[in-house]
């Protein structure tokens, strides 16, 4: 992903909390994927509005850790849910 794209949830997709299961989990139509707790932190990030570069600083400095590890490591994610048309990217 582009420091520059500015990733959203699609309509019909949200964040949700699983009491039955203690989970996280991000709902679609039809579909549903279980976060792990760095899933969630960088999907919480995700607004339709901030661009994956300032994304990424957020977190780095949330989370003390590197940018370009933090950028690597939710780049592939985020990959990985537009693939599967759970993100889309403008």
């Amino acid at each position: 992903m582009l420091a520059q794209e500015i990733p959203s949830l699609p309509r019909g997709v949200r964040i949700y909390f699983d009491s039955v299961r203690d989970k996280w989990v991000l709902l679609a139509p039809e579909r549903a994927v279980t976060l792990d707790q760095v899933g969630h932190a960088i999907l919480n990030e995700v607004d339709g509005h901030r661009c994956f570069g300032h994304i990424t600083a957020i977190l780095s400095e949330k989370y003390n850790a590197p940018k370009e590890q933090i950028a690597e490591d939710s780049s592939g994610f985020l990959d990985a849910l537009r693939a599967r048309r759970f993100l889309d990217v403008i």
